[in-house]
């Protein structure tokens, strides 16, 4: 497994960026306007753009304030808890997605199959959010989040690059192997690093960090989601010897977990090279899917 250094993106300590209160203040506004959809209707554009719009929410009242208000933490485990539901439903959509970009010549109905069981768990799963989201809800709701709008100070807030660095710097020590765990580690951090540094003024050291560990988090994800399919496929329809399309799930994870490394690899190869440091070689990756055969 290659050994990668701990993960931190170069800013110069002379740049110092404070948020950007225009593009604080529309995280409420979108927020407000993607709960009023999910409430009417859970289709997975408007369960994408709410969870999303409570992370940047949770990393805005959280990470860049220093003390958020009391008011401000109860709406966030609100928010938080619909989020985890919506979630589930999520991470179905998208399991539907990769699913029939797969394309079966032998056993299709193996394929037909894991569709019907996955539309099947994402209907229950929907079900459960529209509980959770009734009229009353959503409406207070609404009025919570207008509330922190109208508290929320931005000139209160944290710098949001130091604020980001700090994030990825958490990850493991030094020369840690990568391997699964530690793709889940990087996978949460640079997508709240990312989220953070979106808070900045525009600058180009700014956008050079977003862009690097937008590649990774994409990376990332893109590995993520197919090793929950193939999880769910081997589940479903037995290992790879009993299943050509396990076989061909495994076969697509193990090249994105390869993918996600080379692009963590390449970011610390920028970083090092910014910051004049070695740049590490790293050893061949070894790929889990979560298939036994493949330890």
């Amino acid at each position: 497994m290659p050994f990668l250094p701990t993960c931190r993106i170069f800013v110069p300590h002379s740049v110092f960026m404070f948020i950007a209160a225009k593009r604080s203040r529309s995280v409420f506004e979108k927020l407000d306007r993607d709960l009023a959809k999910l409430g009417s209707k859970p289709q997975a554009e408007n369960v994408h753009g709410f969870r999303t719009g409570t992370r940047r929410l949770q990393i805005l009242l959280q990470d860049l304030c220093p003390d958020p208000d009391r008011g401000h933490k109860k709406l966030l485990k609100s928010l938080g808890s619909i989020r985890k539901r919506a979630g589930k439903v999520r991470d179905l959509d998208v399991q539907l997605a990769a699913l029939r970009s797969v394309k079966m010549a032998r056993q299709p109905r193996r394929k037909t199959q894991l569709v019907n069981h996955l539309i099947e768990l994402r209907d229950r799963q929907e079900k459960k959010l529209r509980r959770e989201l009734d009229r009353t809800t959503v409406r207070d709701l609404r009025k919570r989040l207008k509330r922190a709008e109208k508290d929320f100070d931005p000139k209160k807030c944290r710098d949001p690059l130091s604020v980001a660095q700090g994030m990825l710097g958490k990850i493991g020590a030094a020369n840690a192997p990568v391997d699964e765990a530690i793709l889940h580690q990087y996978r949460i951090l640079s997508k709240r690093a990312r989220y953070a540094a979106e808070f900045a003024e525009r600058s180009p050291e700014a956008e050079r960090f977003i862009a690097g560990v937008k590649r990774v988090q994409d990376a990332l994800g893109d590995w993520h989601d197919w090793l929950i399919l193939a999880q769910t496929a081997k589940e479903q329809l037995g290992g790879v010897p009993e299943s050509p399309l396990v076989a061909e799930l495994h076969n697509v994870t193990g090249a994105k977990f390869r993918r996600a490394v080379a692009a963590l690899t390449h970011m610390h190869s920028q970083t090092a090279r910014s910051q004049k440091q070695p740049v590490p070689v790293p050893a061949p990756a070894a790929a889990n899917t979560g298939e036994s055969s493949a330890a």
